[in-house]
Order: C-alpha cells, then sequence, then structure tokens
C-alpha cells in the first residue's frame, strides 16, 4: 500500500489537474460576499490569487468597506502565517512562493480565514499545498479565539477521500463558484 506521503502527492497531482480545468471558467467570488456579508466588520484574512486558484478579491474588496481585512505573509518554513492588512489598490510586493503581499501595513489577526487549497471533502477536509501554513496558523488562531476557517475553491477540487492527518485543521465552511457547502 502506498505511504500516505504518496497518496497525498497523488491526490494533489488529481486535484490541481480538476483546478486547472475549472479555472478556465473564471468563476465569479458571488457565494463568497454572500457569505461574508453576514460577518460585517469581523476582522478576516483572504490571499491574492495565485495560478489557478479562484480569486477572493472581489469578496475581498467589499467586506473592506466594513472592518478590516489582511493577506497572509509566510514568515519562514515550519511558522504560523503573519496577517499584512490589505486594502484595494494598496502597493503589493512578492512574497515567498510567488504570492503577492502587501508591501507595507500594520499586523492583523483575522477571525475569519479564507482558506486556499488543492482538494477539499464534504466532511471539512481540505489538502493543501504541503507545507503545513494554514494548519499551524489556524491551530495558533483557535487556540486564542473562535476563528472560522473558509475553504474557497472550485466545485471540481472536490475530493471523496482525502489522506489526512491529525494535525490538518478541518474546514468549517466550503464556498464554491456554485455554492455553499457546511460540513
Amino acid at each position: 500500500m502506498a505511504s500516505l506521503t504518496d497518496r497525498k502527492d497523488a491526490a494533489r497531482k488529481a486535484a490541481f489537474a480538476r483546478r486547472k480545468a475549472a479555472h478556465s471558467d473564471r468563476a465569479a467570488a458571488g457565494y463568497l460576499s454572500e457569505v461574508l456579508a453576514g460577518y460585517r466588520g469581523v476582522p478576516l484574512a483572504g490571499y491574492a490569487q495565485m495560478r489557478t486558484e479562484i480569486d477572493p478579491t472581489p469578496a475581498m474588496e467589499e467586506a473592506s468597506a466594513h472592518g478590516p481585512v489582511g493577506m497572509p505573509v509566510i514568515m519562514g518554513a515550519g511558522q504560523p502565517l503573519q496577517f499584512r492588512v490589505w486594502t484595494p489598490g494598496c502597493e503589493m510586493a512578492a512574497g515567498a512562493f510567488g504570492a503577492a503581499i502587501p508591501a507595507t501595513g500594520d499586523w492583523m489577526e483575522p477571525e475569519i480565514v479564507i482558506v486556499p487549497l488543492v482538494a477539499f471533502d464534504r466532511k471539512g477536509g481540505r489538502l493543501g499545498y504541503g507545507g503545513g501554513f494554514y494548519d499551524r496558523t489556524l491551530e495558533r488562531l483557535r487556540a486564542r479565539r473562535a476563528t472560522m476557517a473558509i475553504g474557497f475553491a472550485y466545485g471540481a477540487q472536490e475530493a471523496d477521500d482525502l489522506p489526512l492527518e491529525p494535525t490538518d485543521q478541518p474546514l468549517d465552511l466550503i464556498v464554491t463558484e456554485a455554492g455553499i457547502i457546511t460540513p
């Protein structure tokens, strides 16, 4: 039987292919905006779209009119993410792994985290890129206060059997271009 690492690598490869095919549709963030409208003013963090990820910035722009919005900054291998305040049109710089991050600004701590992913399941499982950044970050945030993790992905990224580990932090909600899934 294949090792857990081999199974995760295979699951990532298949999910990347499904995401790439779905990305050609350029889906909107309408359902994400709908979810966030119920949390006006609550500090939240999104992310800058990379490659074929679904783009959360339209929903983040709307949310920024009502409260603080941040973006993740990788501080180093094995460390939780930190979040820098983001506003529409702010100056961006290249961060680790090619992710765009706000070039300057204050640090913030979100209570809602919009999480990019490679694959998800309907039970709230998430397969990320393999660095563990969001798992460490969510664990740290949830130890301090209730923190909602919203997985944002194309519906095509859904999988039935994800190879998960005890350290993988669950998603509280999954939002796709087609709707909202509550685990």
